[in-house]
């Protein structure tokens, strides 16, 4: 099947949609043995699906079984199994704090679903990124309409027959086709009470203007050019094999990978070095043939990439292949800070390492780029650590490591201005879709008079209780 086109397995129509909300209206989405049980279903079907999903995943991105469980089947069954142990403690009301003014009242918090959420995800993680938010929906006590990418279509039918096989269609639906054509008509004829996107800065600024114009909030997951930073006092070996797996993987199309290195000047050759030699133990002489390597989505974004390699002197890879959407693991050494490369997020196996002479200068080079979804700082000083990390604003990141931070589940995932807003991931997709609901009680045997009229001379009192 050609890129860009997708089987429809449940085409949901604007009528179809409006039964959604008419069954998140019954309540019966609400309790937790509901909750438990839906969650429960999806958990299973995966496990039975296992096989299609490794070939639909094999056929739109050419990923192995192993590289499925690590990055998509895995690591949504984990959130799964943790939100099933934890829901009754989400889901349970907080007690908070009463002022003076207001004893002997309580108050709590209770977590309110937000009713009927449209999940919109992308083509590279198409298995994960479409059912993780699902996921906190269920938990959240939702309806929802999930749209997987088009661009990755035996992915997009597989996930379109699970959710219809599973789930009534008034509750869990699946929207199938276009995007640019099936998102808007849907958002512009039917009002959501929240969207979930995850894909390109330019489609979620589109989504976000068609959310406000209905006032509906949104959580954006988008990217941005995340970079490593790589010290002087690093550990230079552990520095490039992680920054090697985390661009690599997927061929590069991950949107947390490092997007460039900046290497300090002394330890660019060890660093090179140390990059190529595990760029070939992870995926051998011919990484065309590798086991352990992505294709490329289609030939669209293929020959945007390879418009990039002219921006760079090639220190290794750079072969590549249109009619199988390949190329190679690519590193680019001599790259100018205003070419292309350095301009856009490559989302793909491409990656510049860029020397810097002090600290300040790379600081420099990082902000010309604001508001990373990644960042990644590679150095054994706590001094150095604290100085990065507290000067530059990003989305989330790791010390010594790449791309890790996303599998756990006890962290926030998200973006920050550019690279998006809103964060997921265990407990926080479950309260991505709910929303915080207080509620005060006040006993009837105490009802002073000095909260009825007339306040006449009363100032002074007032202003003792709110002080």
């Amino acid at each position: 099947m050609p890129a860009g086109t997708s089987p429809v397995s449940q085409t949901v129509t604007l009528p179809e949609a409006a039964a959604l909300r008419t069954f998140f209206a019954t309540g019966a989405t609400r309790g937790y043995r509901f909750r438990l049980e839906q969650l429960n279903k999806l958990k299973a079907a995966l496990l039975a699906h296992e096989q299609a999903i490794n070939e639909a995943l094999y056929a739109d991105l050419r990923k192995s079984p192993e590289e499925v469980w690590a990055t998509e089947l895995g690591l949504l069954l984990a959130e799964i199994k943790h939100a099933i142990r934890s829901l009754k403690k989400w889901m349970r009301p907080k007690r908070a704090g009463v002022n003076l003014v207001n004893l002997p009242s309580t108050a709590k918090i209770y977590r309110d679903p937000l009713g009927v959420v449209f999940i919109i995800a992308p083509w590279n993680y198409p298995l994960q990124l479409a059912l993780v938010p699902l996921v906190g929906a269920i938990a959240g006590g939702n309806c929802a309409l999930v749209k997987p990418s088009e661009l990755a279509p035996a992915t997009a039918q597989l996930i379109g027959e699970i959710i219809a096989g599973l789930f009534p269609p008034e509750y869990i639906a699946c929207v199938q086709g276009d995007g640019a054509v099936c998102v808007p008509a849907l958002m512009k004829t039917f009002r959501f009470d929240h969207v979930f996107y995850t894909g390109s800065i330019p489609v979620g600024r589109s989504i976000y203007e068609l959310a406000a114009s209905q006032l509906v909030p949104v959580t954006l997951e988008l990217g941005g050019k995340s970079p490593a930073i790589v010290e002087a006092d690093a550990d230079i070996a552990l520095a490039a094999r992680r920054i090697v797996l985390g661009k690599f993987i997927n061929a590069g199309q991950t949107c947390i990978a490092p997007d460039y290195v900046l290497v300090e000047q002394s330890k660019e050759k060890e660093l090179l070095e140390q990059m190529v030699g595990y760029v070939q133990a992870f995926y051998g002489n011919d990484p065309a043939v590798s086991y352990d390597y992505s294709k490329i989505i289609n030939t669209k974004r293929f020959d945007v990439l390879l418009g990039y390699l002219k921006d760079g002197t090639i220190v290794c890879g750079g072969e590549h292949n249109r009619e199988n959407q390949f190329i190679a693991p690519t590193i680019l050494k001599e790259v100018a800070p205003d070419s292309p490369i350095m301009r856009d997020e490559i989302f793909g196996p491409l990656l510049p390492v860029i020397r810097f002479a002090s600290r300040k200068e790379a600081m420099a080079m990082v902000q010309q780029h604001e508001h990373p979804l990644a960042f990644y700082l590679f150095t054994k000083s706590a001094v150095v650590e604290a100085e990065w990390v507290n000067a530059i604003q990003f989305g989330g990141g790791c010390i010594n490591n790449t791309d890790w931070h996303f599998t756990n589940p006890h962290l926030p995932f998200g973006g920050v201005g550019k690279s998006g807003f809103g964060a997921y991931h265990g407990k926080h997709t479950f309260d991505t879709f709910t929303r915080a609901k207080p509620v005060m009680k006040t006993p009837g045997w105490f009802d002073p008079s000095i909260k009825y009229p007339s306040y006449k001379g009363k100032l002074w009192l007032f202003k003792k209780l709110f002080r």
